[in-house]
């Protein structure tokens, strides 16, 4: 008898165990790699005042919505430009009735703190190569296809650089990458968000672009088609909410 107990108790444990709902998996956000620092402090938040955890994946705008085409396990996704998030929507791989664009963003470029380069007022009389130096690389975020290097192509275009510093460029996977370089001393400047410069006391800001330079820098937030996590709207709502604002706020970011 005492045998049967012993092999019975376990099979009723484990009957016991796939009567239990199974434990939803934390809802999953996609987002550029410049709201790094934001977003991880919303998710704090939102973890405190909901008790849900959120996982984050950030990398360059282009990078994530080619990996939700694919078919990525994601349940909201936010763009650094609209470009991306159109080439998703006309793919059918998000919810249009979500999308919105509450924050937006500036364009500076940044030195090495210790560098010897002075803030300049930037206009089409500005001498950036002169800046750079003879063998001076400019580091900025791939502009075949991350948005920070996309928004500073069309200011360097619109300004009238693009000609003599393309071929100057140290092309990144995504702007945090071109703010690594400048802050390693590895180029000697850099055209990164406004934001991006608050977060590594290894760069200054020595110049703002002209917003007239270049698309207005938004970020779409979107919940994507199908959601895995069923908690994906609750999460979206404090994404975009009031609480959420007043910290992309603080993390420099401007309301829409």
């Amino acid at each position: 008898m005492g045998h049967l107990v012993r092999h019975v108790l376990p099979f009723a444990l484990l009957l016991a165990a796939l009567a239990l709902p199974a434990r939803a998996e934390p809802p999953t956000v996609f987002a550029a790699a410049s709201l790094t620092d934001a977003m991880e402090a919303v998710g704090r938040a939102y973890q405190e005042e909901t008790g849900e955890a959120v996982r984050f994946s950030f990398a360059s705008s282009s990078t994530l919505a080619r990996q939700v085409e694919a078919g990525a396990p994601a349940d909201i996704i936010i763009s650094a430009n609209e470009q991306w998030m159109d080439y998703l929507q006309e793919r059918e791989m998000i919810d249009p009735t979500t999308r919105m664009s509450p924050i937006s963003n500036g364009l500076v470029l940044v030195a090495p703190r210790d560098g010897g380069v002075d803030e300049v007022d930037i206009t089409a009389e500005t001498d950036l190569a002169a800046l750079l130096g003879t063998n001076g690389r400019l580091a900025v975020g791939d502009p075949d296809h991350v948005p920070a290097g996309i928004y500073a192509k069309q200011s360097l275009e619109a300004l009238g650089f693009w000609g003599a510093l393309e071929q100057r460029l140290a092309r990144a996977d995504d702007v945090r990458a071109a703010l690594t370089l400048v802050s390693r001393g590895e180029a000697s400047l850099g055209i990164v968000y406004a934001t991006d410069a608050q977060v590594d006391g290894g760069v200054k800001v020595v110049g703002h672009f002209p917003t007239d330079s270049h698309d207005p820098i938004t970020y779409p937030f979107a919940v994507v088609a199908d959601a895995p996590s069923g908690s994906a709207a609750r999460l979206f709502d404090f994404l975009t909410g009031e609480e959420a604002l007043a910290i992309y706020e603080r993390h420099g970011f401007r309301r829409n």
